[in-house]
């Protein structure tokens, strides 16, 4: 009697066993993983709202500093106002980033003048979570 069940429990699990745990984990996932994508696309919204903050803040600032908007964003690196350009999170590159140039008026136009950046939005064209484009923020 003893090593019938000792032989019995060193066989292992039975196959449905093995599957009846595979299919629980796959429910759970099934359910964990929208869960998951939403709130890592929210994170990705939150960063982008502060990359561009912190963009129209210092943009501003080297306004007031030097009374001309930055060149480029390059700009704002080479003068101390950023240490690197960072990533757009929803393109994942920080050459996407559109700068917005300053309109130039009718007493502006001197010949090779240079206008400046006067705010900067995201690259992506896809739609955020509140139905809008990325780059319309």
């Amino acid at each position: 009697m003893m090593t019938e069940k000792r032989s019995r429990s060193a066989q292992g699990f039975t196959l449905i066993e093995i599957m009846i745990v595979f299919t629980l984990i796959g429910i759970l996932v099934g359910l964990a993983l929208p869960s998951y994508q939403h709130s890592r696309r929210k994170a990705a919204e939150a960063v982008l709202k502060e990359d561009l903050f912190t963009f129209r803040k210092l943009i501003d600032q080297y306004y007031t500093d030097k009374g001309k908007y930055p060149a480029s964003l390059r700009t704002l690196v080479e003068d101390g106002y950023l240490r690197t350009i960072p990533v757009d999170p929803i393109t994942g590159s920080a050459d996407t980033w559109q700068e917005i140039r300053e309109e130039p008026s009718y007493e502006d136009m001197v010949p090779n003048m240079e206008f400046g950046i006067i705010d900067v939005r995201s690259g992506s064209q896809t739609k955020a979570l509140d139905g809008t484009t990325y780059d319309t923020w």
